[in-house]
């Protein structure tokens, strides 16, 4: 698609969203009617992730009649450990904002830009990651971890974890400039410029995008949803479990691989409308 055609963008988060761990598929139908899995990532020579065969026909649809771009928290490699079916993506969204891909190649004015903002706005990442380093108790957490020298990470035993911590941690680092979230095993200390919806505006208006169509489960999608013109967000995840809504934001019942399918059901119909 030339990139002064009209288009339909569509900004779709990844992980529980159109793809899903085993655990987190919510097979809760019998046995014998479990949906045909497709498996789209392979990690340590195991398979990580997965969508129905269903949905991995209707992301097909998806990518060939819309500008279909993956956006997600996830780092360049771990991103690149994905094979989603349909036609490879042209721009992908990764580190939560912090790389736009064109062809799988990190695009440099971008990320001048994002560095730019979060050196001028936000506290550095070496005072984020000296006080969780601090404060996080080795009882519970498991692993800490940096992305793309963006944000930090950290991986805990969830039932261990105790709730007056993580809000103690938000309410520390935002006037800081850095935002908390947390999802599943994985606390996020990300900086606030550091956004979905910014990469996506970026993509919307270098293609000539007219309409915009979002999807995710997370607090860090929720500023893509807002920022999209139609958005989905299923059953499961921070969101729901939140009750968060939005007036143009469709809150979904499905849940697991099921809401995946549903999600690609409504980015072809808002499309073709």
């Amino acid at each position: 698609m030339s990139t002064t055609s009209p288009a339909t963008l569509v900004a779709s988060d990844l992980d529980r969203t159109l793809i899903y761990s085993a655990a987190s598929l919510d097979l809760s139908m019998p046995d014998a009617e479990a949906p045909r899995l497709l498996c789209v990532e392979v990690y340590g020579h195991k398979p990580l992730s997965y969508m129905t065969e269903t949905a991995a026909a209707l992301l097909t649809e998806v990518a060939t009649t819309t500008v279909f771009v993956p956006t997600t928290t996830r780092t360049r490699e771990q991103y690149r450990r994905i094979h989603l079916p349909g036609p490879a993506p042209r721009y992908a969204i990764c580190a939560n904002g912090g790389h736009i891909l064109v062809d799988g190649v990190s695009d440099r004015d971008w990320q001048k830009r994002v560095e730019a903002r979060i050196a001028e706005e936000c506290a550095p990442l070496t005072e984020i990651r000296a006080h969780l380093a601090t404060t996080a108790d080795p009882a519970w957490l498991l692993k800490e971890r940096v992305a793309e020298d963006l944000f930090a990470y950290l991986v805990v035993e969830r039932s261990l974890l105790p709730e007056e911590w993580v809000k103690e941690l938000a309410a520390w680092a935002g006037p800081r400039g850095w935002t908390v979230s947390l999802q599943g095993r994985k606390i996020y200390a990300v900086p606030a410029p550091l956004t979905k919806s910014a990469a996506m505006h970026e993509v919307a208006r270098r293609i000539g995008a007219t309409r915009t169509l979002a999807a995710g489960d997370s607090l860090l999608d929720a500023d893509l949803l807002l920022a999209a013109d139609l958005g989905w967000r299923p059953g499961h995840g921070e969101l729901a479990d939140e009750g968060w809504r939005a007036p143009h934001v469709v809150a979904l019942e499905e849940r697991g691989g099921a809401a995946g399918e549903e999600i690609l059901r409504r980015f072809l119909a808002a499309s073709a409308a």
